[in-house]
């Protein structure tokens, strides 16, 4: 079955060719310029992804990511947000809003379809992999099963993305993961795509852990890794 995609992007430009592309590469493609026709099209069709504008003529962007991301039925469509908008503190809160991935204009479409081909692919992962049920380091504890984790015993809130970059760093604790190594196993990018999307969410997963936070540590020139053991 074909993916279908909606681009919901108010620059006509940018979305006839971003369109273009998609139906060249196979995908049944859908174009909207606001929130309203976007809402409307989400309504009457199913879609297999979004790419979502944040500065769209009747809102932001990040309200519809919000409204289906809480919506049971809705919540699993994946969404790239697609923007001008290169500040940190919008990346931060499109993730925190649950979106799969940030892509800042201007871009390369060859890299977009890539990344839409990989945040598909995750999707399509098979979910059977789970062997171990809790996993406990020191205070952290995560429950793999749930896709729940606990620090102190209080509930951690993390999107799909940080939970398998944490449980990535967990499995692997004690060896360093350079940021491709990352984006290959986390996120299924190839290492020919440039992106700060692994230092972003390292940062935020740090801030979300708290006390625990500590043990995601930075190897300057390498990459990341997880303490071996607790102190």
């Amino acid at each position: 079955m074909t993916n279908k995609i909606l681009i919901i992007e108010d620059e006509p430009d940018i979305r006839s060719t971003v369109e273009y592309n998609l139906i060249k590469d196979g995908f049944n493609v859908v174009g909207v310029g606001s929130l309203s026709d976007a809402r409307a099209a989400i309504s009457m069709s199913s879609f297999s992804m979004i790419l979502l504008d944040l500065m769209l003529p009747d809102g932001s962007g990040l309200d519809l990511c919000r409204e289906m991301k809480s919506n049971p039925d809705l919540s699993n469509i994946p969404i790239i947000i697609l923007t001008a908008k290169d500040d940190e503190v919008d990346k931060v809160v499109g993730f925190e809003l649950g979106a799969d991935d940030y892509v800042t204009k201007p871009f390369s479409v060859r890299e977009l379809i890539l990344r839409i081909k990989a945040v598909l692919k995750r999707g399509d992962a098979p979910k059977a992999d789970l062997v171990e049920v809790k996993r406990q380091f020191g205070d952290l504890t995560i429950d793999v099963d749930s896709h729940e984790v606990f620090v102190n015993n209080n509930q951690v809130t993390l999107t799909a993305l940080e939970f398998r970059l944490l449980r990535q760093l967990i499995e692997r604790r004690g060896r360093v993961q350079s940021r491709d190594q990352l984006l290959s196993d986390v996120w299924g990018y190839s290492s020919d795509i440039t992106t700060r999307t692994v230092d972003t969410h390292i940062k935020r997963l740090r801030e979300k852990l708290g006390p625990m936070g500590k043990y995601v540590q930075t190897i300057r020139g390498v990459g990341y890794k997880f303490s071996r053991t607790p102190e």
